[in-house]
């Protein structure tokens, strides 16, 4: 079976629902926790796919010039091989910013304040060609918990999904290398985790409780959208996902 590296970059955003999607897809996973002090390879050789998590730290230097963890500067050469030769890779919320600045886009502390709870993002035209997303709903439902966000894209990338206070929802780099800002991966349990004692709530003045309430409710309309992402990933990752370009080369019935 072919197998996808997994770096997961904090301990409070594992892979959840997205690994049980992603091993019902036909996938191998190889879980990476550097923030336990596991490497990261030199290379994606051997691996099918790459998938980078979320996580509490910035994808964006430090005052004092020092990357977000340490790992990181390792982790931005991975993405860009990854690009380079065409590994599909996925990177969702910390890991789709750290997919933008591998790439010479800007992640900034969001001048819209934060994004939590809840949500829906709204897909672009050129989501109708992508591999992944054409079969998205319009408007589909997300889980959203971030404070910084992707300000400028990489050049070259495509968008592929947008909210009105947070224009760069989802992104593609090449052909195999999608960017999410939002959380697919998260089940209440793990919302609840994170809303414990929480400053982004106390920030906003959220109260914890409704905040797991209202993600809960959506849990289910998540899944319908994002589990067929996840296994179609899979598939592209192990070959069997129908090539559009074949496709739209083939003569139309009659000629």
């Amino acid at each position: 079976m072919a197998t996808a590296l997994v770096i997961e970059n904090d301990p409070t955003d594992d892979l959840r629902r997205l690994g049980e999607w992603l091993t019902e897809g036909g996938l191998q996973l190889r879980v990476l926790r550097p923030h336990a002090g596991e490497e990261l390879p030199a290379n994606l050789e051997g691996y099918a796919a790459l998938v980078v998590l979320g996580g509490e730290q910035q994808a964006y230097p430090r005052p004092d010039g020092t990357p977000g963890a340490p790992w990181f500067p390792a982790l931005e050469g991975l993405l860009r091989k990854a690009v380079r030769y065409r590994v599909p890779t996925l990177g969702v919320c910390l890991g789709g910013q750290l997919l933008a600045t591998a790439h010479a886009g800007l992640v900034e502390r969001s001048p819209s304040g934060p994004e939590v709870g809840p949500g829906v993002v709204g897909k672009r035209d050129a989501a109708d060609a992508d591999p992944l997303f054409r079969y998205v709903p319009l408007i589909p439902d997300v889980l959203q918990w971030h404070s910084d966000e992707i300000t400028e894209l990489p050049r070259g990338a495509t968008l592929l999904a947008a909210s009105t206070r947070y224009p760069h929802q989802a992104f593609r780099l090449g052909d195999r290398a999608w960017g999410l800002q939002f959380h697919i991966e998260c089940d209440t349990a793990m919302i609840a985790d994170w809303a414990r004692d929480s400053e982004l709530l106390a920030e906003l003045g959220y109260d914890e409780e409704l905040v797991v309430a209202a993600c809960d409710r959506v849990m289910a309309d998540v899944e319908e959208v994002w589990q067929p992402f996840a296994i179609r990933f899979a598939a592209l990752a192990l070959g069997e996902l129908e090539d559009d370009t074949t496709r739209r080369s083939l003569p139309l019935l009659g000629h």
